[in-house]
């Protein structure tokens, strides 16, 4: 009798879940195993063979109050993709980060009894904040696969199923990243001196921090004229909607400041911008990983609405928000948030990265951090999701 095809549900809001998620799909089909994935995936994803039903930028949404505005339409997806595995359960559902519509959309599985393992690929941050969420965790998911082993340590003490499978990018990326390589590919002169500048993925990201950004740059330009500025935008909504912000700004930073798009299927845009500047100045989140591994020295930056950020404020639990300080456990980098993050403090700190001592000095706190994550003792996602489905 031939054996039936394994089939995974997987869900990614953002570009550094695609990545991850490409990455999964790759590694199943390395072990030899006959699979097939849908969901809601990104451009990585569809071309390595994944059915999306809706369009990944859906779920783009940051923050407790700005995701009110969206509700409506998110309510609509998470109850569409039950609604197609009601009738047509995968066996697995993985949600990959997007943790406030990914565990939502597990419980409502749950709810419904199907016979539907889940798993949470990236953890959410419990250890940092609203901790309480690890008993609906605890309830209904089968697995938390860790990028780091903090989290499996934090798990264990409530008896949740977890494993540290580690960052494929610190594998993935050398340990040596000449700047010379990124620009030769970028097509940029290897003399140069670039800023990278990168205000998020997301819609609302932008609109909020790509002013912050343009103001930075705008006022070290008077001071460093040499200076040039990149900036990453993943796809052509990002690019229209940086064009059109910059339009703003007078002719001389416009002309100081390059927007360059997407031009593969791995959305490697970001990663290629960090790699081939000098300094990197970045909204937090995943990409402050990316910076660190490619050993770039950076300040960080975020901004909620005024009302997220006082909710969120009361709910945290640690001193640092960004992944190169909460791996440290100290702070190696400066990070701006609030009301911090302005023009003004923002194009202050990048300028104390034009010194040379400072800028090594964090270098090579971040190859040190960078080795620390391919040492550990990582399991197989594959063979712990082949596990998973045995048990049932």
């Amino acid at each position: 009798m031939q054996k039936r095809k394994l089939r995974i549900g997987i869900v990614v809001g953002e570009v550094s879940g695609d990545t991850l998620g490409a990455e999964l799909m790759r590694c199943f089909k390395e072990q030899g195993v006959d699979v097939e994935f849908e969901g809601i995936g990104g451009p990585q994803m569809i071309a390595e063979g994944f059915q999306s039903f809706y369009p990944m930028d859906t779920l783009a949404v940051m923050g407790l109050v700005e995701v009110l505005k969206e509700l409506k339409q998110l309510f609509a997806v998470r109850d569409g993709l039950v609604e197609r595995w009601q009738n047509n359960p995968v066996d697995i559902f993985i949600g990959i980060d997007a943790p406030d519509f990914n565990l939502r959309l597990s419980k409502r599985l749950k709810q419904k009894q199907l016979p539907i393992k889940t798993v949470q690929y990236v953890s959410p941050s419990v250890w940092a904040w609203r901790q309480k969420r690890v008993f609906g965790i605890k309830q209904n998911i089968d697995l938390v696969m860790c990028l780091f082993p903090f989290e499996k340590a934090f798990y264990q003490k409530y008896q949740v199923p977890a494993i540290f499978v580690g960052h494929p990018l610190a594998k993935q990326l050398p340990l040596s990243n000449p700047i010379q390589q990124a620009r030769q590919a970028l097509n940029l002169p290897e003399q140069a001196k670039y800023i990278a500048l990168l205000p998020g993925s997301r819609r609302g990201e932008v609109e909020r921090l790509a002013p912050l950004v343009f103001g930075a740059a705008q006022i070290l330009q008077a001071k460093y004229p040499e200076y040039e500025y990149l900036v990453p935008a993943i796809n052509a909504q990002r690019f229209e909607q940086i064009q059109k912000i910059l339009a703003s700004y007078p002719e001389s930073v416009r002309t100081k400041i390059h927007i360059l798009d997407n031009q593969h299927t791995e959305s490697k845009i970001g990663r290629l911008v960090m790699d081939a500047s000098n300094i990197v100045a970045l909204a937090s989140g995943t990409a402050t990983l990316e910076a660190m591994l490619l050993h770039r020295p950076m300040v960080t930056f975020y901004k909620l609405h005024w009302l997220t950020y006082r909710i969120m404020k009361f709910m945290i639990k640690i001193p640092y928000f960004s992944l190169p300080n909460i791996i440290a456990g100290k702070k190696v980098i400066q990070e701006l948030v609030q009301d911090q993050a302005n023009p003004e403090i923002l194009a202050t700190e990048i300028e104390k990265l034009m010194n040379v001592e400072v800028a090594q000095i964090q270098a090579m706190q971040h190859l040190s951090m960078h080795k620390q994550l391919i040492s550990g003792d990582t399991e197989d996602p594959v063979h712990a999701i082949l596990q998973l489905l045995a048990v049932r």
